[in-house]
């Protein structure tokens, strides 16, 4: 048993390593056959060019999409937001029946098949009489972006120090003025964090867009189409690199503003700034 323990922390770094370049690995081929001269991705490597990414912006169809994307983007993360701040508002501050139970249900599109809540929401848009559009899109993706926010805004709310509400309400504040002047200014790393989450996660997102869009594709969806012609997928690789370089980016704003706010919460007594 002892020789166990001295020798399981060696085996389990080595298999946490293991399990990283599994998952990480392909991804890391992308930017480099992205730069290939060849159209085909494959070693060695025939040279290194620019070319492909030079095409990007001569081609309207990516434009288009690009623009879609960035649309359905703001207009899901911010909607997401909003709600999110709400809900978490509720579930962290009060005490009411079914708290638990409605967290769930919030909860829920994390752990649902995807393909499941893309049908059920395709049959619940053609039942109201939606026709297919960005719109239809920037409502599923707020079903999916939803669950982020609250993770990202609950631990926010948690951490807000109440007595400031209580001293803006002594000083005769109504309760929506203290909630804007005071609540939301404190929670803002964690606002902004939870909008370039759910930018992010809209921004890559292709099954919900993949059955609710129409005839204006998102960026995923307009991928999705180029990887069915072999001389396309050169400019694939190199959009890729472009999006994964950016999501990173994003997630990487949205980690440093989390963190910062946890360190303020620690060392303010509560002071969530």
């Amino acid at each position: 048993m002892t020789a166990i323990r001295r020798y399981l922390p060696g085996w389990l770094s080595s298999y946490a390593v293991l399990y990283l370049l599994f998952l990480y690995l392909p991804v890391v081929f992308l930017p480099i056959f992205s730069v290939n001269a060849a159209a085909t991705p494959k070693f060695p490597l025939s040279g290194v060019t620019l070319h492909w990414y030079e095409d990007l912006p001569r081609t309207p169809a990516l434009i288009d999409a690009t623009w879609n994307s960035i649309i359905v983007g703001i207009s899901a993360s911010i909607l997401s937001t909003v709600l999110g701040i709400l809900a978490a508002r509720s579930i962290t501050r009060y005490r009411y029946p079914g708290r638990r139970a409605i967290n769930g249900l919030i909860m829920a599109p994390l752990v649902l098949p995807e393909v499941i809540v893309a049908i059920s929401m395709l049959l619940v848009m053609l039942q109201l009489g939606l026709s297919l559009s960005l719109f239809t899109v920037v409502l599923g993706h707020v079903l999916v972006c939803i669950p982020y926010s609250m993770t990202v805004l609950t631990s926010g709310f948690e951490g807000f120090d109440r007595s400031l509400e209580e001293a803006s309400a002594d000083l005769g504040e109504s309760a929506f003025g203290t909630f804007r002047r005071v609540t939301l200014p404190m929670v803002a790393p964690a606002i902004i964090s939870s909008l370039l989450v759910c930018f992010t996660i809209s921004l890559d997102e292709f099954i919900i867009a993949f059955f609710l869009t129409g005839t204006e594709a998102t960026l995923p969806i307009y991928i999705w189409g180029q990887l069915r012609f072999a001389a396309k997928l050169p400019g694939v690789l190199a959009l890729g690199t472009l999006l994964l370089f950016a999501s990173f980016l994003l997630m990487t704003i949205a980690e440093i503003l989390r963190r910062r706010a946890a360190r303020r919460t620690q060392n303010e007594g509560g002071l969530y700034a």
